[in-house]
């Protein structure tokens, strides 16, 4: 069995709807007309519920400017966070323990940590500049990926200089 006919007020509802930029889900929210009754109506009046345009682009690019600016901040913690540990590698160390029949607490100050200590710090800092340099490899990204498309458009020209 198909659908009932569409009624005027139904078709005036959704073509005034869609005008303000209403969405179908939102416009059968609104109107109680079923979501596919809206897409049906919708077709028959020439009209879509097809994203895209300035507005979604602007939009894009406001989510990507967003995004630039936290990685960039993730970026500079991090490079800061190494540079701490860095400072920490070759600074006095307070070394201690717990141990005995009494667990007692025993503690000594060195020059610099132990070896284990020193390792695990680079392997912190390691990983630390790793992040660093993978968010400005993917910041770089977008710039190197201009580069290569002006290049093949140059690249594949007719040679019509």
């Amino acid at each position: 069995m198909g659908m009932a006919p569409f009624t005027e007020d139904e078709r005036r509802l959704v073509a005034e709807l869609h005008a303000e930029g209403k969405g179908r889900n939102a416009i059968s929210r609104e109107t109680g007309i079923h979501q596919k009754r809206v897409s049906a109506i919708a077709a028959e009046l020439g009209l879509s519920f097809q994203r895209g345009g300035a507005r979604t682009a602007a939009a894009t690019e406001a989510r990507k400017a967003d995004a630039a600016t936290r990685r960039a901040r993730i970026e500079e913690q991090a490079l800061v966070a190494a540079e701490k540990l860095l400072g920490q590698m070759f600074s006095e160390a307070k070394v201690f323990n717990f141990g005995g029949k009494e667990n007692d607490y025993n503690e000594q100050t060195h020059p610099e940590p132990p070896f284990a200590d020193k390792r695990a710090i680079a392997t912190s800092v390691q990983a630390l500049l790793q992040t660093a340099l993978k968010i400005s490899e993917h910041d770089r990204a977008d710039v190197a990926t201009s580069g290569v498309d002006a290049w093949l458009e140059h690249m594949t020209e007719d040679g019509d200089d």
